[in-house]
């Protein structure tokens, strides 16, 4: 293949703008606030796991609270209508009045076993409140970070997109000046070689492999027409030559 030298050098350009393109994807995939956010959101789901955990346990204790005073209050309420019935004289054997008494007496105690109950499940109710609490306002804060990291990532990621765009239309410009054959060539050669087609050759050196050119190769660039497309024999890349080659 031929092409003219100008059209040769200006592929060096289209790759050094592909180079960049790639770059900038690169960027935006690596940006330290991607990694920043998914860590964030792991721990926002696992707070607000341990938090709906609580207000669970907080409303089942809830319930339990009101069960709790339900049956000390209806313990109560027979007690006093005990003690009315004691009091009223209207129970006159000998034998009701022990049994009443009896029955006064273990409601009492029923009454004391209940009202510990309820203590004992209020605790644990007011330790599930200041649980809910405190998970409430950690999640508020990791969400305050992840939203931060967010729009951090929007902001680093819409200033990549532009300058991406930016140098796409300058690609499309230079691209548009070099020969389709030569630029088929060169794009078909940079999706196998990791992203570059084309090479300068420097100082009898390719700069797509880093690999100096022996005497026999260097006879044969020397020996080649200026318009002909060379190739490196070591990475296949397209060779361009330059003032700077050292031929």
């Amino acid at each position: 293949m031929n092409a003219a030298p100008a059209d040769q050098i200006r592929l060096l350009d289209v790759q050094a703008l592909d180079v960049r393109l790639s770059q900038l994807a690169h960027k935006r995939k690596s940006l330290p606030e991607h990694a920043e956010i998914d860590s964030l959101t792991a721990d926002l789901a696992q707070l607000r796991d341990l938090l709906v955990a609580s207000q669970t346990e907080e409303s089942d204790t809830a319930r339990e609270q009101t069960k709790a005073e339900q049956d000390v209050d209806l313990v109560r309420q027979r007690a006093v209508r005990d003690q009315q019935r004691l009091d009223s004289g209207a129970v006159t054997s000998p034998k009701d009045l022990e049994s009443l008494q009896r029955e006064i007496t273990s409601l009492a105690k029923r009454q004391g076993d209940l009202e510990d109950i309820v203590l004992e499940v209020m605790e644990r109710r007011e330790s599930a409140q200041e649980r809910v609490t405190e998970l409430t306002a950690r999640v508020s804060a990791v969400q305050a970070k992840a939203d931060d990291a967010t729009a951090r990532r929007d902001a680093a990621t819409k200033e990549l997109d532009e300058e991406a765009a930016t140098v796409t239309k300058e690609r499309e410009l230079v691209a548009g000046s070099v020969p389709a054959d030569l630029l088929k060539l060169y794009d078909k050669l940079r999706a196998q070689s990791g992203g570059v087609g084309a090479a300068r050759l420097y100082q009898r050196r390719c700069e797509g492999c880093r690999l100096e050119l022996n005497i026999t190769e260097v006879n044969d660039v020397k020996a080649a027409s200026p318009e002909a497309v060379l190739r490196c024999e070591n990475c296949h890349r397209i060779l361009v030559r330059t003032a700077e080659s050292g031929l």
